[in-house]
């Protein structure tokens, strides 16, 4: 009788589920031939599989997704660059039988997810077994060539392992030495700090109403924040004419003070469908220039060699809708200018001289810088003065976002999806990147930013403005900031609204840790360095483990969330696709040839 082989996935949510589906959908060719045998997966995560943490049932229903139900995929289609088959499967919004441009809620997302999760396991054939462990994977241990030992928490006995893949998704951090100062200065003071966290996970109950809060973090985790202390507490909106919200307090609401470097939210989701002729992407950003980067004798550095073949694929994406759908708005035909254009160096004033000859007016050119930081520069004679500049601008965002008219940032939206999926295959590019498209392209919701305006004018939230630092002293915590010289905001609560930095070198996560003990390699901005071709494990001579794979954020291969936008490449699917092909074929020829 044929042994059954075995693999482990640590983590359940929802990369763990398009793995899973990319394993079922790639087993009839890959798993087969007189060497392909039984196979258990074992999946290991606290949590039910699909959902996982992020996704689970068990979290206010108030908290959405950050994306339309119609723009939420798990399955694959043409446009994803693939060896296995393409498996179509519904959206959310086809699944759920919702609105096409309703943002759903986080537990709607989670039962997707599971029932993605159960399609997968059916789809597989009965000689393919999957097991969950409810519990929390402690270590990895084992020779290159022989099995591998998973231990999971508060159990005798190690799962045995041919295979394992780390799926781990968002996992702890070590506070660094500016947040234990912090810490200790609110143990020594009686005050509350809250540190980086999923905001779902934090305990809210601390922050007491009327209490003055300083929040250091303007995106996601901010939005979840401010959902939670004020709807969570039973403040209600009430919808005006020309559909402007009031904000009713239930007098249990903490006051918001909020802030960050560039000192505005995210901008906000695009609001209309794409229509018409999508830009040609990749255009100047594409496999040939990766690869051509990663074949430098001396390596790359992303501001010299990176970021010009960036900015001009963004904004080839952008010139391109203008120019095609916008034409009145410009004074030159498309092919002169898309040859201009090309032939051009990017960000230099050749381009900038195209530019301004053939697109008149100035708001109709992308200005990457402005939109990155666009508070640079800009003072307010008083917090009032900025209250009523922040209100203007976020206004003038949802307008711009909600406009068909200015569909050339819908282009760039897609053009940085784009980008996103080619930087996967460089490896680790710095920070700077990630917060960059995260402002740009995944922002909240419409709906969110109107509720942060009638938060706004009803006093609930206050904007303390760019260049965000916050110090301890005096018994508080002290906010300063640059758009308001002089100001200083004093408060006994501090949230810092944003996850934690993924990296090995300060990750809680035992699992993590101990590989790096180990000889795991890591990047210089601490992420686990992986084969970008197959997700293997690296160790620190670059050699590849033959045994140990991973995908996800604390890797260098790490790509924008686990869901994708249909027909916009996929680059998560491609990932998880070559994964499951190279795991599938290793444990066939181990079930054919057993070894160690």
């Amino acid at each position: 009788m044929t042994a059954r082989t075995s693999l482990v996935v640590v983590g359940a949510g929802p990369r763990a589920t398009g793995l899973l589906e990319r394993i079922a959908a790639n087993l009839p060719e890959v798993w087969a031939g007189p060497g392909a045998g039984a196979l258990d997966i074992h999946l290991v995560d606290p949590h039910p599989p699909g959902g996982g943490r992020i996704w689970r049932q068990e979290q206010s229903p108030l908290l959405w997704m950050n994306s339309t139900a119609e723009d939420i995929t798990m399955f694959t289609d043409d446009t994803v660059p693939l060896e296995g088959p393409v498996t179509p499967g519904p959206t959310l919004h086809e699944w759920a039988g919702v609105e096409g441009a309703h943002f759903p809620g986080r537990r709607l997302g989670g039962s997707y997810l599971r029932w993605v999760y159960e399609r997968a396991v059916a789809a597989l054939p009965p000689r393919v077994e999957v097991h969950h462990h409810p519990g929390r994977v402690v270590g990895v241990h084992g020779p290159r060539r022989g099995r591998q030992q998973v231990w999971i928490e508060g159990r005798a006995e190690p799962l045995a392992a041919d295979l394992v893949i780390l799926s781990l998704g968002h996992v702890g951090a070590e506070l660094d030495a500016e947040q234990k100062e912090l810490r200790e200065h609110a143990q020594r003071n009686g005050l509350v700090h809250l540190p980086p966290d999923s905001t779902a996970d934090l305990d809210l109950s601390v922050l007491e109403p009327g209490a003055e809060v300083l929040v250091r973090g303007f995106g996601l985790a901010f939005v979840d924040l401010m959902v939670l202390l004020t709807e969570g507490r039973g403040g209600t909106y009430r919808k005006g004419p020309g559909g402007t919200l009031t904000y009713r307090p239930s007098g249990r609401e903490p006051v918001l003070h909020v802030g960050s470097r560039r000192g505005v939210p995210y901008h906000a989701k695009p609001g209309y469908p794409w229509q018409g002729r999508r830009p040609p992407l990749p255009r100047f950003f594409g496999p040939a220039e990766v690869d051509a980067l990663r074949a430098r004798p001396g390596g790359w550095d992303f501001a010299r060699d990176v970021w010009p073949l960036v900015d001009k694929e963004l904004g080839f994406a952008h010139y391109h809708r203008l120019f095609t759908a916008h034409p009145e708005r410009t004074r030159t035909a498309w092919g002169d200018f898309e040859r201009g254009y090309a032939a051009a160096a990017p960000g230099g004033p050749e381009l900038a001289a195209l530019v301004a000859a053939s697109v008149p007016d100035p708001v109709d050119r992308l200005d990457l810088a402005a939109l990155d930081r666009p508070l640079a520069g800009i003072r307010y004679p008083d917090a009032d003065a900025l209250q009523h500049g922040l209100r203007a601008y976020i206004s003038a965002d949802l307008s711009r976002r909600h406009d068909p008219a200015h569909s050339p940032d819908l282009a760039v939206f897609l053009a940085l999806l784009s980008v996103y999926g080619q930087l996967s295959r460089l490896g680790d590019t710095g920070p700077w990147w990630h917060g960059f498209f995260s402002h740009l392209a995944s922002g909240p919701p419409g709906p969110r930013l109107r509720q942060l305006l009638a938060l706004s004018r009803a006093g609930v939230v206050r904007f303390l403005g760019a260049g965000l630092t916050i110090t301890a002293g005096d018994g508080t915590f002290r906010a300063h900031g640059t758009s308001v010289p002089g100001r200083t905001v004093r408060a006994r609560a501090l949230v810092e609204a944003r996850l934690p930095d993924p990296t090995l070198t300060a990750t809680t996560d035992p699992l993590l840790r101990g590989l790096h003990a180990r000889g795991a390699r890591t990047t210089a901005a601490g992420l686990l360095a992986v084969d970008p071709a197959d997700g293997r494990v690296l160790d620190r001579d670059g050699a590849p483990h033959p045994r140990l794979f991973a995908l996800g954020p604390h890797t260098d291969a790490r790509v924008a969330g686990a869901f994708t936008r249909p027909r916009t490449g996929g680059p998560a699917f491609r990932q998880n696709d070559a994964t499951a092909r190279a795991v599938l074929a290793f444990l066939r020829d181990l079930s054919c040839c057993p070894a160690g």
